[in-house]
């Protein structure tokens, strides 16, 4: 259980420097982004970058999902947790110049920390049988 806490210690402490330091004033797509449409695009998948950007929003929170069910057992409270921490960082991101919230982050974001939430319930219940 130790490890589990220090992990998701480590995880939220990863997510608030993802989101909390300063963006370039740029609206060019990111290196992350260019390498990610590079990726899929030459395994036939064209894509744009505000797709992938949505599908990171949501695989940043799945992580969120799954510890916290690890940890406290509450499936549902964990996913509405991840909802709460999602929207506190997208209110805090005002003060944080180049950065812009939206209300798109915290639905993507949730839905993250819903799915990984989901994972954990399946994986114990397929376990059980």
């Amino acid at each position: 259980m130790r490890v589990l806490r220090w992990v998701s210690g480590l995880y939220v402490a990863a997510v608030l420097v993802a989101t909390m330091t300063p963006a370039p004033s740029t609206t060019d797509v990111p290196a992350w982004g260019r390498l990610g449409l590079k990726i899929l695009d030459a395994l036939g998948l064209h894509t744009t970058f505000p797709v992938i950007e949505a599908l990171a929003n949501v695989a940043l929170f799945v992580p969120f999902g799954v510890l916290g069910v690890l940890l406290a057992q509450r499936p549902w409270a964990v996913a509405a947790a991840g909802g709460a921490f999602s929207l506190a960082i997208e209110l805090t991101q005002h003060l944080i110049p180049g950065r812009f919230p939206t209300v798109q982050d915290v639905v993507l974001n949730t839905a993250g920390a819903a799915l990984g939430t989901l994972v954990v319930v399946l994986a114990a219940r397929v376990r059980r049988r």
